[in-house]
């Protein structure tokens, strides 16, 4: 199984890949993370804001993969504990096909991306900077499957 992110954003500083690349390394042959990243639309102008999202979600939607079981992260999702992350890991793993997991840009996703989700999902109340999302996410995630397979990590 692949987890694919993809993420709109480009040019990363260098702290936000050396963290997200340290957690990609930790995950299983089974069950590898990988980046795909869109690149954020110019927003200047009336409407500007609307338009690029647009233009953002058509991008995501070209990138999505055949046959995956898609996550969008967005406000209106489903909170989870790290314990109740370990048992989607799990559900994930028996699916048999790839999982997605999209984050928006500045201005978030549109109702088409939302809709295409098989499910929402939010990481906090809190509204993170999508550099650091990346980081959490892959940590989050690495933290759900080692406690799937009874790793020490999550208590470590």
């Amino acid at each position: 199984m692949k987890l694919h992110l993809i993420a709109v954003g480009t040019k990363m500083p260098s702290w936000v890949n050396e963290g997200f690349n340290d957690y990609v390394k930790r995950f299983p042959n089974e069950m590898k993370l990988v980046l795909k990243e869109i690149p954020p639309v110019k927003r200047n102008g009336v409407n500007s804001d609307n338009k690029a999202k647009e233009a953002e979600a058509k991008l995501i939607l070209e990138a999505l993969p055949k046959k995956a079981y898609i996550i969008a992260l967005d406000e209106r999702g489903k909170q989870f504990t790290s314990l109740e992350l370990s048992q989607k890991v799990g559900q994930w793993q028996s699916l048999g096909s790839d999982v997605v997991l999209i984050v928006g840009g500045p201005n978030g996703l549109t109702d088409e991306v939302r809709d295409k989700a098989d499910e929402l999902w939010s990481l906090s109340k809190l509204t993170l900077p999508h550099p650091l999302v990346r980081v959490f996410l892959a940590e989050t995630i690495y933290r759900g499957w080692s406690i799937y397979a009874n790793l020490p990590y999550h208590r470590a």
